[in-house]
């Protein structure tokens, strides 16, 4: 059987360790490598991923100088050069150039605010700083967003995406900031027109981080930027779309009527699918909608499943988005895999619901009993 693939030695191990080793014997005549490797891969087995961007910054720092000027000058001096400016998307950078970030915030944040934050944006050129910024959000709130709003401007993109990436409400792995959607709105505003897919898919993020809470507010603010017409239509409309994703599963009417989806028309809908299944197989799903004239839809299906204790959760997976002709049937079909080795959902033996949704409004519903895996 094959190793299963660990996310932790892929980013972390002796090649990557050993090329951050060179960068750095290759800026700081002082630097001793051999030692810096040796220490690193000592301490690499037991942590978790982010424990070990930690650890190899505990084995940086002896060979750096102790007063912070002198620190981050040694760290900029060793920094690789910049992510291709060519590019337009997925160019994330790689983790291990992630220490001048941890080392801004443990030495810079208290007493050298302007300093780390010149570090940061140095270093987000390389890989993105998106959980660095926030100590600094959230220790000095309007001072880092002066900066930010600076920022917006950058000539680098990838400067311009720590704008609305390190803002974030919900960033995934990263602390919680304390801003509220006024602070962070105008600078998505200016930055939703960004030629650069890589930002706008973080403004998009962003929106949609909002609109968990506040649903109106963001699609009030994406109607405001297609009067504006700063952004190209196309771009506009992936934004919009990716924006308000957890509002369509929500079924929220005030989102799929923005994206022309109608909910006041009447969708007539079977739903067939087998009675039994096991944990494993494939559910094949079946569905013909029919409706007196045609319109746009945007079809989704939701699976209630059984948790221990007698309780369920759903969760939304989507079908399809097309348009239903009037007075023709429109036919659609998919095959869910029941994983039984996903390591973020567990699944349970026991009766289960799908519902169909079809712009937001539930049209039929059918049950089925997931047995034990063969």
């Amino acid at each position: 059987m094959a190793e299963a693939f660990s996310l932790k030695d892929h980013l972390f191990n002796a090649d990557t360790v050993g090329r951050l080793a060179t960068e750095f014997a290759a800026a700081l005549p002082t630097f001793d490598p051999v030692r810096f490797q040796a220490e690193v891969m000592a301490g690499l087995p037991d942590r978790a991923l982010m424990e070990r961007m930690e650890w190899i910054a505990d084995c940086l720092e002896p060979q750096l100088a102790s007063d912070f000027p002198t620190l981050a000058a040694q760290l900029e001096a060793a920094m690789p050069p910049p992510l291709d400016p060519t590019r337009r998307d997925d160019d994330f950078g790689h983790f291990i150039h992630a220490m001048p970030g941890i080392l801004a915030v443990r030495h810079g944040l208290e007493h050298h605010r302007e300093r780390a934050l010149d570090l940061i944006h140095a270093a987000t050129q390389r890989f993105s700083m998106e959980f660095y910024i926030r100590p600094f959000l959230n220790r000095w709130p309007e001072e880092t967003l002066a900066r930010l709003t600076r920022w917006a401007d950058d000539e680098n993109y990838h400067v311009r995406r720590l704008v609305s990436e390190g803002t974030r409400p919900r960033l995934p792995w990263a602390r919680a900031v304390s801003l509220l959607p006024e602070q962070t709105l105008p600078l998505l505003t200016r930055m939703h027109a960004d030629p650069t897919r890589y930002v706008t898919r973080s403004v998009a993020n962003h929106l949609n981080d909002i609109a968990r809470r506040d649903p109106d507010l963001v699609i009030a603010t994406l109607r405001n930027w297609a009067d504006e017409g700063r952004q190209g239509a196309r771009e506009l409309q992936w934004i919009t779309r990716h924006a308000l994703r957890v509002l369509v599963k929500q079924g929220h009417s005030g989102a799929l009527s923005f994206l022309g989806y109608r909910d006041d028309l009447r969708i007539e809908a079977d739903l067939q699918l087998a009675e039994q299944v096991h944990i494993g197989d494939l559910l094949e799903i079946a569905c013909e909608l029919r409706a007196a004239q045609s319109l746009p839809v945007m079809v989704d299906y939701r699976i209630r499943f059984v948790r221990p204790g007698g309780k369920h959760v759903e969760k939304v997976f989507k079908l399809k988005a097309t348009e239903v002709a009037a007075e023709q049937p429109l036919q659609l079909a998919k095959r869910h895999r029941l994983k039984g080795d996903a390591t973020t959902f567990r699944l349970y033996p026991g009766a289960h619901r799908i519902s169909l949704q079809v712009n937001g409004r539930d049209v039929a519903q059918a049950d089925f009993e997931l047995l034990p895996a063969r």
